[in-house]
């Protein structure tokens, strides 16, 4: 491509490039093995895992809670995952960080021709960015944007997502392709169905019947969610911290010692802690009522 490249690590930040070599030398010396840290040494790409997923949906409660140095910290944290990934892959001889970093830089430039090659038709229009993205994408794996069934692009797309953020997903895009209720009543139909089958797989007591019931529940929620433009995962991590906030006060209400209350003690104490917050908050706007309508294309 005749574009533009970005600017040369020589015009760039030369502190933040600083920090950032100071930070690869430190994770190499954790990996250093005559004297480095026995924890990090042991680590590998796949025991490293559940940390990148941890630190990435720290970085996203971070986000929710507006709190830019609780943000900056998280972040780093993330930043820590990649650079120990890539380390642990150099020193096997198969990428380093350099390679990763050129790797994403090429992706990006290539990916937004409508900002680095000056032949290219400007894009003022995030959708029409988003269909070029995709296009460009599939030529990179040299196959048409419309070669593979919906439902092979689809597992594709949500194989790196959390399960409910993959649910929305698939949810949102087979409803464009026309798989969708006609009103929002059969989507509560579904709720209700999906429910009974629930129960009845619980009291069966086949745990794997219940689970894979437990999963087309939420499923079905998810697209509750979306006709009523809902985001789910918003909601279930509101509902987290909502819950954490009156069960510290709860503990705190019984002196941190929960042991040996009966159901009506701890609900007592629940529904007080409930008004106290509401208390506190005081009366906030009544929210709009959405258009289930609207949701559902």
């Amino acid at each position: 491509m005749s574009g533009s490249r970005p600017p040369s690590p020589s015009d760039a930040d030369g502190a933040t490039l600083a920090a950032l070599g100071e930070l690869v030398a430190v994770v190499a010396r954790l990996r250093d093995p005559q004297g480095g840290c026995p924890w990090d040494l042991a680590q590998t790409h796949s025991t490293l895992i559940p940390y990148v997923l941890e630190e990435a949906h720290e970085v996203a409660d971070a986000i929710r809670q507006g709190d830019d140095g609780h943000l900056a910290e998280e972040l780093g944290d993330l930043l820590l995952q990649v650079v120990l990934q890539a380390r642990i892959a150099s020193e096997a001889g198969r990428f380093d960080l350099a390679a990763v970093a050129c790797a994403i830089t090429d992706k990006l430039v290539r990916r937004h021709p409508h900002v680095f090659d000056p032949a290219a038709e400007r894009a003022d229009d995030p959708e029409a960015v988003r269909r070029s993205w995709e296009a460009i994408k599939a030529a990179e794996r040299q196959e048409p944007a419309t070669a593979s069934p919906l439902s092979d692009r689809l597992a594709q797309k949500v194989r790196g997502q959390p399960a409910l953020a993959g649910a929305m997903t698939i949810s949102r895009k087979a409803a464009a392709a026309g798989f969708e209720w006609d009103a929002i009543e059969g989507v509560w139909a579904k709720v209700q169905e999906e429910m009974d089958e629930l129960r009845q797989a619980v009291a069966s007591g086949d745990r794997a019947h219940a689970q894979e019931e437990l999963g087309d529940v939420l499923f079905t929620l998810v697209n509750v969610a979306r006709w009523c433009q809902l985001d789910p995962e918003e909601g279930l991590a509101g509902t987290n911290r909502r819950f954490l906030d009156r069960f510290s006060r709860v503990e705190a209400a019984l002196g941190g010692d929960l042991g040996g209350r009966g159901l009506a003690e701890l609900e007592g104490h629940w529904r007080a802690a409930k008004a106290q917050i509401r208390a506190e908050q005081g009366p906030g706007p009544t929210p709009p009522q959405a258009d289930p309508a609207a949701g559902g294309s």
